[in-house]
């Protein structure tokens, strides 16, 4: 049987763009139809690297029936208006980190695709990595035992033309926030995926080093989580020279700790079979720089296995892992401890 071949359009020509590009490119039966962006040299520039067409209309793309799933690369706070478009047009969704700025304009994003039976996938790579993946499933397992502490540490380098190389970034309305929303947020969504719901957040912000923007480039926080477990978020754009992203989970029966896509902790109390190959396979090896001081040296497979796995949720009629429900999740977060730091006061979050 003929193996069911994808479309794909992209919306934006940025950095992220051309990791989205590349994504699709290594999936054999995937195709990059189309790329749509305001600034039109970009657009066509684009298209030229990547052989596909540039569109002067987000509208005459979204015509094209080559095309099931569009990649949504602008910046933050235009997330919604392109994602209506695709979503009304029928296109499946696959929507960079975060969903949206405010919860009501991810509601409305994930309200539109339920009513139009649309796909939607929110870009959280760090996931699907192998480390990760096998994390979940220890805790799945309960061979933590009780989950005690769960840290999420992103300590990396952001220089003043990184800021302002785009008129949207460090800003509220079009970036979201700082250093959490843009690049902790990963870590968020990892942090909330193995230790369950938030229910209560305090924390405390500062801008160091990068004066010229809105918002944070440095972020403390405590949680509590629903399930008696608490939590520390640390993230920063303002260290040198960066750090690996780290995810510390530790039970009353177990612990692990994670840097990018390696395992630098992998102990449990009861010792199963395979932890030695796990710890042997999976540390020390090809470590993934993703991003400390260069936003665009990552790599793209994580994107591509997301990519992968929207396919597959469309051919098999299921849910992504990462639907725009689950993208909420972080994004909620996020904003919770941004208010806790303006207000001084711990903040409750409603059930997910």
């Amino acid at each position: 049987m003929k193996e069911r071949q994808f479309g794909f359009g992209i919306i934006g020509a940025g950095t992220i763009s051309d990791i989205h590009a590349l994504a699709i490119e290594a999936i054999p039966n995937a195709k990059l139809h189309g790329v749509f962006s305001l600034t039109k040299n970009k657009s066509q520039a684009f298209a030229y690297k990547h052989n596909c067409a540039s569109y002067n209309m987000l509208e005459e793309m979204l015509l094209v029936p080559e095309i099931d799933i569009v990649c949504i690369c602008t910046p933050s706070g235009v997330h919604l208006d392109p994602a209506i478009k695709c979503i009304e047009a029928g296109k499946h969704c696959v929507i960079e980190k975060p969903l949206e700025v405010t919860l009501e304009k991810c509601d409305s994003i994930i309200e539109a695709a339920g009513k139009a039976g649309v796909k939607t996938a929110v870009i959280f790579p760090s996931r699907f990595y192998e480390a990760a993946q096998q994390v979940k499933k220890a805790i799945d397992e309960q061979r933590f035992g009780k989950l005690v502490l769960g840290g999420a540490y992103v300590k990396w380098s952001r220089s003043e033309a990184y800021y302002q190389s785009a008129a949207w970034r460090g800003t509220w309305n079009l970036d979201g926030g700082g250093a959490l929303m843009n690049q902790g947020i990963h870590s968020v969504d990892l942090l909330q995926w193995y230790m369950g719901d938030v229910v209560s957040v305090q924390s405390v912000t500062a801008n160091v080093k990068h004066k010229t923007i809105e918002v944070e480039d440095t972020v403390v926080s405590t949680l509590q989580f629903a399930n008696g477990a608490l939590g520390t978020i640390e993230c920063s754009t303002a260290v040198f020279p960066g750090a690996l992203k780290r995810i510390e989970i530790m039970g009353t029966s177990g612990t692990a700790i994670l840097e990018e896509n390696n395992l630098i902790k992998w102990q449990f109390e009861e010792e199963a079979k395979e932890d030695g190959q796990m710890r042997k396979s999976m540390s020390g090896g090809n470590v993934l720089k993703g991003g400390v001081s260069n936003p665009a040296d990552i790599s793209f497979s994580g994107h591509q296995k997301q990519l992968e796995d929207m396919m597959q949720a469309i051919e098999k009629g299921a849910k992504p892992l990462i639907d725009a429900r689950d993208g909420r999740k972080s994004v909620a977060i996020v904003l919770a401890v941004y208010e806790s730091a303006r207000t001084g006061r711990k903040v409750t979050l409603l059930p997910s």
